[in-house]
């Protein structure tokens, strides 16, 4: 699933492409992609509004249109594709719009899991589903005291914990792994056993992780290419995920994947105690 940098990649690529056009028609081949409102009421009120600025929250693409904001969640394997208008519609292709009567710009999902809202400017940061969305990895309120005040209660483990959109949002699986190889913590522990300066290395080592990979574009996954097939190289940097079997570059251990909280998790036995 595509997380914080691979949504900023598909983003910045977008904004080549769609800023200042209008949504002149769209048509709607799976209902079930529109989470918000009717797919009836998302088609009439979402023509004739332009594309003012695109922006991400979380895993969300939140595109600011003249009265409303579109929200988007590619889930799995959503993605953009542009083709001419007329162009014969694939049977991934579930949500159509066309930009100024020019272009068809279409939301590809094999899997049928990305979610659409068409919600009013003016509600969209204080109703569902960014109200419930925690802090942005470079929110000057992500501090140590934060992360140990929403975690130090907390059995679950922290590698499951960092993945609660609800704290921090934006980090995924991938990110996770590396986070917590960098902060030298074991995936397992608990949240009520890290300490305030534990808590500190996370922040810190977020911040890092992900800067890095929004400079690389991402990491490029079976899920991901941006809309102009833009394959992000941060795959390069990875110091842990997906390494199973190969030498830890710190200490020379092997390292090892087990599963938590339903992830597949790579760790340091050595180096993450």
């Amino acid at each position: 699933m595509p997380e914080k940098p691979e949504v900023i990649t598909v983003v910045d690529s977008l904004k080549k492409r769609i800023l200042g056009r209008k949504i002149t028609a769209c048509n709607i081949y799976w209902d079930n992609i529109i989470a918000f409102p009717t797919s009836e009421e998302f088609k009439r009120k979402i023509v004739n509004q332009k594309i003012n600025d695109i922006t991400t929250r979380g895993k969300w693409i939140v595109m600011m249109l003249d009265r409303d904001s579109l929200l988007i969640h590619l889930r799995m394997e959503g993605k953009f594709m542009f083709r001419k208008i007329g162009e014969e519609l694939s049977k991934h292709e579930h949500v159509e719009f066309i930009l100024d009567g020019e272009e068809s710009f279409r939301f590809h999902d094999v899997r049928k899991f990305g979610k659409m809202h068409l919600i009013s400017k003016t509600e969209v940061f204080s109703v569902e589903p960014l109200s419930k969305m925690g802090l942005e990895y470079n929110d000057n309120n992500l501090t140590k005291e934060y992360l140990y005040e929403a975690i130090h209660n907390k059995k679950l483990p922290i590698k499951t914990i960092l993945l609660d959109q609800s704290i921090i949002c934006g980090i995924g699986n991938i990110y996770d792994d590396e986070i917590l190889f960098l902060s030298k913590i074991h995936p397992l522990r608990r949240g009520c056993e890290i300490s305030l300066e534990e808590c500190e290395y996370i922040i810190n080592n977020t911040r890092d992780v992900l800067e890095k990979a929004i400079k690389k574009g991402g990491t490029t996954i079976k899920s991901f290419t941006s809309s102009e097939g833009v394959h992000g190289l941060f795959q390069n940097e990875l110091l842990i995920h997906g390494k199973k079997g190969d030498l830890c570059h710190i200490c020379g251990s092997v390292i090892e994947k087990i599963t938590v909280g339903g992830r597949g998790t790579y760790y340091c036995s050595k180096c993450q105690k």
